[in-house]
């Protein structure tokens, strides 16, 4: 066998050495797992089962095997996008917040070349060439993690694999109506939810949302009525409170009670409704103000709680602890789990207790790689506070970008005007959105998984017992007596619950309506792709999981 110039053998690929390294190195770590005298005959072998010994690792390697080639064979998906980005020369209808910009906001064309260089070519050093915006390194805000979308996994399909449809073009009807709504929840943001029905600014916004050419979010008979107004997309959403029972009743964690009760931010505090501040922000520039939060906690009430609770939340928090209340109200098993069966027999490892709570936590990770391939490598959608800086330079006259008339002439938009001064979006958090494009939506896509992962393990039919409601001045909870009190099911307030975490990023201006119904979608099709993996690892007798779609079909797993 002949030596190639970089020393190895020609039969010898670099990665087959790389390979026997590993194996070399997994060896090694095991110590003396390996090479005890035991194993060379010296003690009589304790075990008993099935298989043992070599017939088990091969067991293990077929199941490894087997879904590999079920992955592998997988029709190649297909990534359109919207047509955005190579119509508009100048990226007006993408993200490129963090990268430099000119007065009117428009990404530096070559900073904008130096992102596409790193995304294209996959390159570590081409991600650290990308062209920043500010020229004050100490509060230049970074990218966050488009590598992300690059990486792979061991169980589950490949984030490449998932599909989300092209976004809402930037001169859309639809893209305007979702502009629309966005305005008129950053003016609702410290409206009670149980008063939508009276308010003057709900009713304002559910007139206008009712007369928009294209807008997606619920109605009723054609119309957008206040107490469906920012609701999520499935039946669920639109029973009962607009908050989920997950969002309120206490938690279980071990001998610790969890009582929802949150720091909010403070009540009509608005960020980058100025220019100046909202052209630094694009740039990346760490804000000099900072986020105010009300001293005292309570309970959920508003948009802008919503918007708090979300902006620092932990990544699963809230499905954790809605899995802890499930636990602690006594909610049954999916009918699927194999131990309501058994005799002799409860699940734990599998099927139990801390099986739930780990793979609930397990898909999160797997749904933000899907997305953020989804976010940086395809779509690449402009944040709405991007959109927002169209607008107003649209309406002042500084540019004429082609914007759909239905936001440029709304009812909303002038609104923001008259209270702000200008036509920007008004956010919640003083940095404005995060670091990376706005379709899919991180949280959404969490949310979207890990609720499949709640609705695949428990009873989703089971009706929530004494449902609660925060009391006027949000200290206290108090029984929900009101219409479909007899109708708040597990699977409808965990819909709830998914779309309270994804629309509370739209309450803080930094996501839009269609971020949340694909990405929900998204996750979901994460979380049953894991499902489907990890049912062949089973002893159980198992006849799969069933439960109810977002979009109301039943799948069983």
């Amino acid at each position: 066998m002949s030596t190639g110039k970089n020393g190895l053998s020609q039969g010898l690929s670099r990665r087959t050495v790389l390979r026997a390294g590993m194996v070399t190195a997994v060896a090694v770590g095991l110590g003396g797992l390996v090479s005890r005298d035991w194993e060379r005959g010296d003690a009589h072998a304790a075990e008993v089962g099935p298989s043992n010994g070599a017939a088990r690792r091969d067991q293990a390697f077929q199941v490894r095997e087997d879904a590999a080639q079920f992955q592998h064979q997988l029709p190649i998906a297909a990534h359109p996008d919207n047509g955005d980005e190579a119509l508009y020369p100048n990226k007006i209808g993408n993200y490129s917040k963090g990268l430099p910009h000119n007065n009117l906001g428009e990404v530096q064309l070559g900073a904008y070349a130096s992102l596409i260089q790193a995304l294209s070519s996959g390159r570590p050093a081409d991600f650290e060439a990308i062209q920043l915006g500010s020229n004050a390194p100490s509060r230049q805000r970074k990218l966050v993690d488009p590598q992300a979308g690059l990486a792979f996994d061991l169980e589950g399909s490949d984030s490449h694999q998932f599909v989300i449809p092209p976004a809402p073009a930037f001169n859309s009807a639809q893209a305007a109506g979702e502009m629309v709504e966005l305005y008129w929840m950053a003016l609702a943001r410290d409206i009670s939810f149980t008063e939508y029905a009276t308010n003057r600014t709900t009713r304002a916004a559910a007139a206008e949302l009712s007369r928009l050419p294209d807008f997606r979010g619920p109605k009723i008979g054609g119309s957008v009525t206040p107490d469906i107004l920012f609701s999520g997309f499935t039946p669920g959403d639109l029973v009962g409170p607009y908050i989920s029972q997950f969002l309120w009743k206490p938690a279980e964690f071990g001998v610790e009670e969890i009582t929802q009760k949150f720091r909010s931010l403070r009540a009509g505090t608005d960020f980058l409704t100025q220019y100046s501040d909202w052209l630094a922000s694009q740039n990346g520039l760490m804000p000099e103000q900072t986020v105010r939060f009300e001293r005292v906690r309570h309970f959920i009430q508003t948009g802008r709680d919503l918007a708090a609770y979300v902006h620092i939340d932990v990544l699963f928090q809230a499905y954790f602890n809605a899995c802890l209340i499930m636990f602690g109200l006594g909610v049954p098993f999916n009918a699927g789990n194999p131990y309501n069966r058994s005799a002799t027999q409860e699940g734990f490892g599998t099927f139990g207790a801390p099986h739930a709570i780990t793979i609930l936590s397990e898909v999160a990770t797997r749904a933000l790689k899907a997305v953020w391939y989804q976010k940086w490598f395809v779509h690449r959608r402009l944040r709405p506070e991007e959109f927002g800086g169209r607008v107003h330079n649209r309406l002042t006259g500084a540019a004429s970008y082609p914007l759909h008339p239905s936001v440029l002439d709304s009812q909303a938009a002038h609104e923001v005007f008259r209270q702000f001064g200008s036509y920007l979006l008004p956010q919640a958090f003083s940095e404005g959105c995060p670091l990376h494009p706005s379709y899919g939506a991180g949280h959404a896509t969490v949310a979207g998984a890990c609720v499949t992962i709640l609705k695949a393990f428990f009873n989703e039919s089971f009706v929530i017992p004494e449902p609660v409601i925060p009391g006027p001045d949000g200290h206290t909870l108090r029984p929900y007596t009101g219409p479909g009190a007899d109708r708040l099911t597990v699977g409808g307030e965990l819909n709830k619950l998914a779309a309270n975490v994804a629309l509370g990023r739209n309450f803080a201006g930094i996501h839009w309506r269609a971020d949340y119904t694909e990405s929900v979608k998204l996750g979901e099709a994460v979380a049953i792709s894991i499902l489907r993996d990890q049912r062949a690892c089973y002893n159980e007798a198992f006849s799969g999981f069933t439960f109810t779609k977002f979009d109301g079909t039943t799948i069983t797993v």
